[in-house]
C-alpha cells in the first residue's frame, strides 16, 4: 500500500527546479521522474519573459497614438510657459494654421494677365508684396482660403446688366487652381475639410478657393451652384457694391440705408445651406449681418473683419451680432487691415491692435469662434509687426504673452474654421437627405429674353402671346432670292 505521507516538492538549497538524481533507480522507479516544483518555476519563468511583458505593455499604451510622431511629443520635456516661441512652433506642428482670405490670385490676373508658365513668375522668389512660398514657410503656415476678388463694376447700374465681371471670376478661379498645381511638393488643393487636415499632416499648405463678393455671380443662385462645382467653398455676400441679394457696407457708409438682405437673398441663403457653401459675411451691412444670422441654418463666417467696439468702422462686427455668432456656431477671423483696425490713425497701426482685435472678439463671441483672416496681397497697408505672411507666429506669441492659452491658441489659428466647415458639411448632408431641391428663385427685376413667334413651345398659351405680341423670327440669313454664293433661298411665307 501506497504511503499517504505526501511527497515534499521544494528542492534541497542550491538545486536547480528540474530535480533528478542524474542516474536511473530500478528499485524505485519514482526516483526516476522529472519532478516540476511550480514555485520555482514561476519565477524562471517570469525571468525569461519579463522583456516580452514590459514591450507589448509599451505597445498597449502607445497603441492609441496615431504615429510615433505624437508618441515623442508626449515625452517632450516641458516648456517654459513664458517661452513663447517654443510654444508657438510646437502648436504649429501638430495644429494647422489656416488663414481665411488671401488676394494673391488677383495679383496674378491684374499683372500677370493670368500668364504664369512663361518664365517671369516664380512664388518660389522672394517677391514684392506680402505673400510667396518661402515666407508662408517661414510663418509656418497649414492652410490658406485664395480669394477669388472682382472688383465691382461701375456700368451695373441693375444687377442683371452686361458685364465681364462673371468672365473674370471663371478666369480667377482657373489661374488659382494652376497656380496650386504648380507646386504639388507646397500645396495641395482641397474642397474639404478632411483634406486640409490630411494636407496638414504629409507637411503641405492646404489651398481653398473663396469668391468675395455676390456680384460677381450675376446674381444668379444657379451661378452659386456652378460655383461650388467648380470648388469654391465661401462666398463673401457682398462686396463694396450692394447686388441682388444684401446691401453692403460700403452703401450704407455713403449715406444710404440699409436695406439688409432681399427676399432673393433669403433664397440664397437657403441655396448655400443646402450646398454646404459657407457664407461669408465680411462686408456686408449691419442690419445684413443680423438678417443672415435669423434665418441661416448652418454656422455662418466673417473671412476678414474686425470687433466693431474696437474700431467703429461699418466693416467691422458689432456686438450683438458676436454674441449671434456665438450661438450660431459662426466665426469671426480677424484682419489685417489698418484702417479697419483704428480709424484715427492707420499709420500708426502696429501688431497690438491686431491682437486687440482678437482679444475683443473671444472675449465676446468666445475662443471657439474667432480665426485669422489677414487680407494679404489686397490690403494696401498692413500693421507693423504684421508686414507678411512669415509673421503669423509673432502675433501668436504675442497673444500667449497676454494669457492666451495653447487650447485657446490651437482653436484660433485653425481648430475653430475646421469645425466650422465640417458643421456646414454636416448640416447639408442633413439638407439634402431630407429631399430639398435646389432653389430656383431669381431677382424680381429680371427682364427674361423671348423666343420667336413660330418657335416650337411646349404650351398653347405661349404661342398665342408669341403671334399677339409679334416677337419676330430668328436671322437665318435670308438675303432675297440669292443667296451669297448664288444659293436660291425661300421667303418665309414659301417655307
Amino acid at each position: 500500500m501506497a504511503s499517504t505521507t505526501p511527497r515534499t516538492n521544494l528542492p534541497p538549497e542550491g538545486n536547480t527546479p528540474f530535480q533528478n538524481s542524474g542516474r536511473l533507480n530500478a528499485a524505485n522507479p519514482d526516483e526516476n521522474s522529472l519532478i516540476v516544483h511550480p514555485q520555482a518555476f514561476q519565477h524562471d519563468w517570469l525571468r525569461r519573459w519579463r522583456s516580452t511583458i514590459i514591450v507589448a505593455g509599451l505597445a498597449v499604451l502607445i497603441a492609441p497614438f496615431t504615429s510615433l510622431g505624437s508618441w515623442f511629443s508626449l515625452t517632450r520635456a516641458p516648456i517654459d510657459p513664458i517661452n513663447y516661441a517654443l510654444r508657438t512652433r510646437r502648436i504649429l506642428e501638430t495644429t494647422p494654421l489656416i488663414d481665411g482670405h488671401n488676394d494673391f490670385p488677383w495679383l496674378l490676373r491684374v499683372e500677370l494677365h493670368n500668364r504664369i508658365y512663361d518664365g517671369k513668375f516664380d512664388p518660389n522668389q522672394r517677391l514684392l508684396g506680402h505673400t510667396d512660398i518661402g515666407r508662408m514657410r517661414q510663418g509656418m503656415m497649414g492652410g490658406q482660403f485664395w480669394s477669388v476678388h472682382v472688383k465691382c463694376d461701375a456700368a451695373q447700374k441693375h444687377f442683371e446688366d452686361p458685364s465681364w465681371i462673371v468672365r473674370d471670376t471663371l478666369e480667377q478661379i482657373d489661374v488659382a487652381k494652376r497656380f496650386i498645381a504648380e507646386s504639388p511638393e507646397v500645396f495641395t488643393y482641397c474642397e474639404t475639410p478632411s483634406c486640409a487636415r490630411a494636407s496638414f499632416r504629409k507637411g503641405r499648405i492646404a489651398s481653398m478657393l473663396g469668391i468675395e463678393g455676390g456680384h460677381q455671380l450675376g446674381g444668379s443662385i444657379a451661378a452659386v451652384r456652378q460655383a461650388y462645382d467648380l470648388g469654391v467653398r465661401y462666398i463673401t455676400t457682398t462686396h463694396n457694391c450692394d447686388n441682388a441679394w444684401a446691401t453692403s457696407a460700403s452703401t450704407v457708409a455713403r449715406g444710404n440705408p440699409d436695406k439688409g438682405l432681399t427676399s432673393l437673398g433669403a433664397a440664397y441663403v437657403r441655396e448655400m445651406n443646402r450646398l454646404g457653401m459657407m457664407i461669408d459675411l465680411s462686408h456686408v451691412s449691419h442690419q445684413t449681418m443680423r438678417d443672415v444670422l435669423s434665418i441661416t441654418q448652418t454656422p455662418v463666417i466673417f473671412s476678414h473683419s474686425g470687433a466693431y467696439s474696437v474700431t467703429p468702422h461699418l466693416r467691422n462686427v458689432p456686438d450683438d451680432v458676436l454674441r449671434g455668432i456665438r450661438q450660431n456656431g459662426g466665426i469671426v477671423m480677424a484682419v489685417f487691415v489698418n484702417r479697419f483696425l483704428n480709424m484715427q490713425d492707420p499709420g500708426a497701426v502696429t501688431i497690438h491692435d491686431v491682437a486687440d482685435h482678437i482679444w475683443h472678439l473671444a472675449q465676446v463671441a468666445g475662443w471657439e469662434h474667432v480665426g485669422i483672416g489677414s487680407d494679404f496681397s489686397g490690403t494696401p497697408f498692413t500693421p507693423s509687426g504684421l508686414e507678411d505672411v512669415s509673421k503669423y507666429p509673432d502675433l501668436i506669441e504675442l497673444l500667449m504673452a497676454r494669457g492666451a492659452t495653447d487650447d485657446q491658441i490651437k482653436l484660433l489659428v485653425g481648430e475653430n474654421i475646421l469645425r466650422v466647415w465640417e458643421s456646414i458639411e454636416r448640416r447639408a448632408r442633413e439638407i439634402q437627405s431630407g429631399g430639398e431641391k435646389p432653389v430656383e428663385e431669381e431677382w424680381e427685376g429680371r427682364k427674361w429674353h423671348k423666343g420667336y413667334k413660330n418657335s416650337p413651345y411646349m404650351y398653347r398659351e405661349t404661342r398665342e402671346r408669341a403671334a399677339r405680341e409679334d416677337w419676330g423670327q430668328p436671322d437665318q440669313f435670308n438675303v432675297g432670292k440669292t443667296g451669297q454664293h448664288g444659293t436660291i433661298v425661300k421667303d418665309e411665307k414659301d417655307i
